[in-house]
């Protein structure tokens, strides 16, 4: 889109697309640190009732990614309705 105005979009444009990869990071670690938790805890022949703390900070992180998607889809909106020939 930049290269199709030949300018430079707005700063907060950039800054949402960079905050929803950041949470997109945070999400993957946490689904990560589950996986690694609960296979941890099969091998130590715990039951098979899985930590509550793990399911709350994936499912936190699964919530902060929702907002800085809905931001991200609105910002890119506004990139391309300043994009398109007037």
């Amino acid at each position: 889109m930049e290269r199709l105005r030949s300018s430079p979009l707005h700063a907060n444009i950039s800054t949402a697309l960079e905050k929803h990869l950041e949470v997109i990071h945070v999400v993957q670690s946490r689904r990560k640190d589950e996986i690694v938790n609960a296979s941890n805890r099969q091998r130590q022949g715990a039951p098979r009732c899985q930590d509550d703390r793990d399911v709350f900070a994936l499912a936190l992180a699964i919530k902060e990614m929702s907002v800085a998607t809905r931001k991200a889809r609105t910002t890119l909106w506004c990139a391309f309705q300043m994009t398109l020939p007037k």
